[in-house]
């Protein structure tokens, strides 16, 4: 089934209405606008290819929403809505000529140039969205010629040069998003007049001079965020102690001197961010809101003590005084506070001068306290704190917000159905929307206390019902920012009808959601149309002026209907149908035929498992358990059975015979054969004695790998991945990597296994051009997946990629992609700029070169790269691997060529895991690499000294 019977009435009218429409065409100019707008852009995907005929109101364009006729018999473009669509090239200055444009949205691109000045003339705008392009030069002055303009986004760009005074006419802005540019000059003090300004974020900028202490004057700001600016010399103005509607205040690493001044006349402040200046004197916060959540004032030159009013603040989330010059106790901040369910609290206090805390001092698990580098810490008659003595540094946890322990059947996989484990309806099959945002500045430390505040607040402004609304998951990043992934769920049903996708994608692009305060404002990332994508128009005329236009809409609607209701019922019939043939098939005793592949059948399976005996279980996955079994012939096999009746468990066997019969290569698992008889589906593989890569990192694992042996399983999978992308025929991305799919055999030597989520990378088109991406379905799992194909739906061999740049974090850390909330590639990127990798290694891998690890750490750290194309390719991930290989050959080691493999762990610690070691490794380390099969030419043979 291809289609769904009410996307139908869309089309239908469509066609209605190019039909009968005759005259009714959108103004000249604005088409010729539009067609100098395509010329100039670089369109790789052929996203615009709809923009090459027909007229751009009643032929659908992409991205081209239009309003009714008006007096002069004309359709006008109302928005242009290019939201990440990979588009390059430039911005023309003929764009002045749709004057009746309302929102113009290219974010998400790679748009370069400067912005042109004529935009300035299309004086009906109201929201100019040019956010994460590649635009440079200055604003233009006439920007401030936008009198109706409300918000202005052109955050990471590359624009220069000063914010022109000109702004300061701009009445009705209330967002003024400029962070991440390279913005220069004084801030303007002009901007103080302005009556309707919410957010002024222009961080992350190079702006000079001082703080215009006119801006507490501002009499709507709620949110002022310079950080990483250089106001050097300059001190915060004492007046912005008197911002009555401020939330947030975020002057973090500004070169600020002085003092801190009274925040007290700032009543409703919940969130403040000095942190990284060289602040002196006392802290005078006795009378900051109850409400706050966030206080950071670290890396300053603070004297004196902790106010005791600091024990009075229920919402607190976080409190960062460290690298200070505070004395005196340490007061029981939480003592009046109560937590519930994942409410926590951060206070990190050290690197000061405090000596003294309480005897008993024991707070509640929710409490997190950061003690070490002061005085306190030193004196050894305190056991009690040695665990708050330790250094650390803690990150905001990301995760998922929403779980469910459901058991469901896989939906069909005729549309991109999945089930909806909120919905009141159990295991009912829908399909979503996807929807990225951002929080550009949010006004808490943890989310997690604040996820249903959230869900209630957004699906208010959608007016959708809670259930509806589904969180993947949500990611902390440098800001701190706040991205979330959500999917957006049918009411009770399987499918959105089209005028309620049309109704959430308004919403969304044009900007008319205004989160609560605490969450402050969003960005949009995506909004993933999926298998509504072909039937939703992306242009919808309007508010209809005329009643021609109303009498043609209405006899469209009207012949949509009829002709919708038996088109549906005659595809519910043929839905009934296939179902049943489904239903028929999977009773029936027909079997799967595979060339070169041996069909084995059920009676032989259920001899080599005796029975599918429970003390055969190796284990247990999505597809069903895993069997040992001995064959016939006495070869030892694994043999994976899937679930009875899963329609799943069908589709991934079939794509995985399909692929493992023509895959042959050391570091991948064979494919002994399958079995497809009476409901039942099995595999079966060469059996690895050895389990999983997941088994040998876990804690509980009885002989950790050592170093050399990681980094040699690094070095196969790697070999595996790249012959899967380079010499397979055609090539495969796998999809699913991951160390549970990371096989051991006998001698530990790795393989890649689980192909049932493996997709054909893209093949050269009939004009012999080979697409850089594969359109599908997110599938594979959390901690693994790839943030961009996650949010783009677009799969590419460097999915793959960093997939396996997680599985190297995991061999060097031990620790699991995600734990307590924690993201192993955020918490290992973080530790590894600050130069502290050797904190993160696991130390029961023994010994190690610091140089190998640092260079092993560096290429994990590059495939993990947030950026598809900042990530290297397969063949140069070898390449790496194989130098820090030679690096360790070349180091002063003596490997241990013992054959046993019970002596692998005998690694002894030295100097060489210390961050101070040299780059030359003179002391002896046991580095033992029993198991391997060195002469088989995949590992360069080493000779021992």
């Amino acid at each position: 089934m291809s289609v769904v019977p009410f996307f139908l009435m869309a089309t239908i009218s469509s066609c209605f209405l190019a039909q009968h429409a005759g005259a009714v065409t959108t103004d000249p100019s604005e088409v010729t606008a539009l067609k100098a707008m395509k010329s100039n852009l670089i369109d790789p995907m052929k996203n615009l290819n709809t923009w090459n005929s027909g007229d751009p109101c009643t032929s659908n364009w992409k991205g081209i929403i239009c309003t009714a006729i008006l007096n002069d018999g004309y359709l006008h473009i109302q928005e242009v809505q290019l939201l990440r669509l990979n588009l390059s090239g430039t911005l023309v200055t003929d764009l002045r000529l749709l004057s009746h444009l309302n929102i113009l949205d290219v974010m998400w691109n790679n748009i370069s140039g400067s912005i042109p000045k004529e935009i300035g003339n299309i004086t009906s705008l109201k929201l100019l969205l040019l956010s994460g392009n590649k635009f440079s030069g200055s604003l233009p002055d006439e920007i401030g010629l936008l009198a109706n303009l409300n918000r202005l986004q052109i955050d990471q760009n590359q624009i220069s040069g000063p914010i022109p005074t000109s702004f300061a006419n701009l009445n009705y802005i209330k967002h003024f998003h400029m962070n991440n540019n390279s913005i220069s000059g004084q801030l303007p003090p002009e901007l103080s007049t302005l009556p309707r300004l919410l957010h002024l974020l222009v961080d992350n900028n190079k702006l000079t001079g001082y703080l215009p202490p006119e801006y507490s004057r501002m009499p709507s700001l709620k949110i002022l965020q310079l950080d990483n600016n250089n106001f050097s010399g300059t001190t915060i103005p004492a007046s912005y102690g008197n911002m009555t509607t401020l939330l947030k205040l975020s002057l973090r690493n500004c070169s600020l001197q002085g003092t801190i001044p009274d925040l007290s006349g700032i009543p409703h402040l919940i969130y403040l961010d000095l942190s990284w200046n060289q602040l002196k004197g006392s802290i005078q916060l006795n009378k900051v809101s109850i409400y706050v959540t966030t206080i950071d004032l670290s890396n300053n030159f603070l004297n004196g003590s902790i106010p005791s009013s600091f024990t009075g603040f229920p919402s607190l989330q976080r409190m960062s005084l460290e690298n200070n010059l505070l004395v005196g106790s340490v007061p029981l901040v939480w003592k009046n506070m109560t937590f519930n369910g994942n409410e926590s609290l951060i206070l990190d206090f050290q690197n000061n001068y405090f000596t003294t805390i309480s005897d008993t001092l024991k707070p509640p698990t929710n409490v997190s306290v950061l003690l070490y580098g002061n005085p306190l810490c030193e004196n050894g008659n305190q056991p009690n704190l040695i665990q708050f003595c330790q250094p650390q540094i803690i990150t905001p946890a990301s995760g998922s917000a929403a779980s469910t322990n459901l058991k469901c059947y896989p939906c069909p996989t005729d549309l991109s159905f999945e089930y909806n484990p909120l919905s009141p309806i159990p295991c009912l099959c829908a399909v979503p929307l996807g929807v990225g945002i951002r929080l550009k500045s949010p006004a808490i430390s943890d989310f997690r206390p604040y996820i249903d505040d959230f869900e209630i607040n957004l699906t208010s402004l959608l007016n959708l019902y809670l259930y509806q609304l589904y969180f993947d998951i949500f990611i902390w990043e440098n800001g701190p920012r706040l991205r979330m992934y959500l999917k957006l769920f049918p009411s009770n049903s399987s499918l959105f009808n089209v005028s309620e996708v049309l109704r959430l994608r308004q919403k969304f692009t044009g900007w008319e959601i205004t989160l609560s305060d605490t969450f402050g404002p969003y960005e949009l990332l995506n909004f993933t149309l999926g298998s509504y994508a072909d039937v939703v128009p992306s242009a919808t005329p309007s508010r209809s002026s005329t009643g021609a236009l109303v009498g043609i809409l209405l006899g469209s609607v009207t012949g949509a209907l009829i002709l919708s209701a038996v088109i549906t019922a005659l595809i519910m019939r043929r839905r009934s149908r296939y179902l049943r043939l489904l239903q028929k098939r999977s009773r029936s005793n027909s079997r799967i035929k595979v060339a070169d592949v041996k069909d084995f059948t059920l009676e032989e399976m259920a001899l080599a498992t005796n029975n599918f005996n429970k003390a055969a279980e190796l284990g247990q996955g999505g597809y069903g358990k895993v069997y040992k079994g001995v064959l016939a012939d006495g070869t030892l096999v694994a043999v994976k059975r899937a679930h009875a009746g899963s329609l799943q468990g069908s589709v991934e066997f079939s794509t995985e015979i399909e692929l493992l019969s023509r895959l042959h290569h050391r570091n991948l698992v064979s494919l002994v054969g399958y079995c497809d008889e009476d409901d039942e589906q099995m595999l079966i593989y060469e059996f690895m004695p050895n389990g999983t890569l997941h088994d040998h990192l876990s804690v509980t694992s009885e002989k950790p790998l050592n170093f050399l042996m990681r980094l040699r399983i690094a070095m196969e999978t790697a070999r595996g991945i790249l012959y899967l992308h380079t010499e397979a025929d055609p090539p495969i991305i796998h999809r699913d990597i991951k160390t549970s799919n990371i096989l051991l055999d006998s001698k530990f030597v790795a393989k890649v296994a689980d192909f049932g989520l493996s997709r054909l990378a893209p093949v050269p088109d009939v004009e012999g051009i080979v697409p850089d991406h594969v359109s599908t379905v997110v599938k594979g799992t959390p901690g693994y997946l790839d943030p961009e194909y996650f949010l783009t739906r677009q799969l590419t061999d460097k999915s793959d990629v960093y997939s396996l740049g997680v599985v190297f974090l995991e061999l060097i850390t031990g620790r699991r992609p995600i734990s307590h909330g924690k993201n192993i590639v955020r918490e290992v990127s973080l530790l590894y700029r600050s130069g502290e990798t050797f904190s993160i290694v696991d130390s029961r891998m023994g010994s190690y070169p610091s140089e190998c690890i640092q260079t092993f750490v560096s290429l994990a750290i590059k495939c993990c790269h947030e950026e598809t194309d900042a990530r290297p390719a397969m063949p140069e991930v070898v390449r790496e691997l194989e130098k820090i290989w030679n690096m360790m050959l070349e180091t002063d080691i003596e490997l241990s060529m013992s054959t046993e493999t019970e002596s692998r762990n005998t690694a002894k610690p030295s100097s060489s895991s210390s961050p101070s070691t040299s780059g030359s490794v003179k002391q002896l380390v046991s580095l033992d690499i029993s198991g391997s099969d060195l002469s088989s030419g995949i590992i360069p043979p080493v000779t021992p000294r």
